[in-house]
Parts: structure tokens; sequence; C-alpha cells
């Protein structure tokens, strides 16, 4: 089975082979979340799905909007089709970053889906208010949380029907 690509700014990047989909280029998924452990289960439960997307981990929010905006050392930086954004982030939490992307009239579309542990419903409505497309809990279980991302990848990359611009 194809596995992603991983591309971590924050540490050395880790090559893997990437699968297109079969109609076009792959999947860019921005992975924003400063837990290695999270980002490692993430990206093992990709590589069991269908596709084979590529990933970019960043680890605080002021860099995801660096890497958005394609400023500083994420000038070559490709638009991500998908964001999974931790909640809980240094530098700039996820409700900033959240709110600072649905601002940007570039950015905006792009589908976000906010990665949660253990938050209120306040938080959780927070979220909803600045617009994020989803809020999914993290599960503390490895089958539970691989099942969490093949309905991610089953609904926000083949089901839902993305812009991607020109």
């Amino acid at each position: 089975m194809p596995q992603p690509s991983l591309l971590w700014p924050q540490a050395p990047p880790r090559e893997n082979l990437m699968a297109a989909r079969p109609s076009g280029p792959p999947v860019e998924i921005l992975l924003v979340e400063d837990s290695s452990g999270d980002a490692e289960l993430m990206i093992e439960a990709l590589c069991e799905g269908r596709l084979a997307p590529r990933v970019t981990v960043i680890e605080d929010g002021e860099q995801a909007i660096q890497y958005l905006r394609r400023q500083g050392q994420h000038r070559a930086a490709p638009r991500p089709d998908l964001i999974l954004l931790d909640l809980h982030l240094p530098r700039k939490n996820g409700h900033e970053v959240l709110a600072d992307i649905k601002q940007d009239k570039d950015l905006c579309l792009i589908p976000i889906i906010l990665l949660t542990a253990f938050d209120t419903e306040q938080a959780i409505r927070e979220a909803y208010d600045r617009h994020v497309n989803c809020c999914v809990r993290k599960p503390s279980d490895l089958d539970q949380y691989a099942q969490a991302v093949k309905k991610i990848e089953a609904f926000w990359l083949h089901m839902a029907r993305l812009h991607r611009p020109s």
C-alpha cells in the first residue's frame, strides 16, 4: 500500500512514496499539531486509507499561518486541500488560526477539521462560530483513532467536492 509523504518543517523530512488520485494531483493535507505522538498516529492512519496524501506537519499556529500565506521558509509551500487543526497549539491557538484563515479571501475555502481531545461545548461552539467545517474528538484508543481518520478521509477526500483554485 502506498505511503503518504510526510513533510515536517521543524524536523528533517522523511521521504515516503506518494500516490496521486486517479483523476488528478496528490491530495495535500496540512496537519497543524504540536504533539508528535498525535501527528504520527494521524500519519499512520492516513497510510491505511485508499489515498496516499502528501501531509505537511506544522507544530505551532504562527508557523501554520506563515505556511498558508507562503511566507519566509514556506514560499514554495503547496496549497492544502484540507487542514487538520489541533485546538491547543503554542504561539497561536487553533481558534486564532481558524479565525485568520476564515478571514483571508485566498484561504477561506480550504476545509478545516478541528481535532480536539478534551474541550468544552463552549470551545466547540466557538470553533463553529468561526466557521470551522467540522469538529472531531480525538479518540484515545488506537483503533478508534484509525477509524476516525478513515471516516474523515471517506467524507472529505472522496464524497465532498473540494474547491481547487486553478
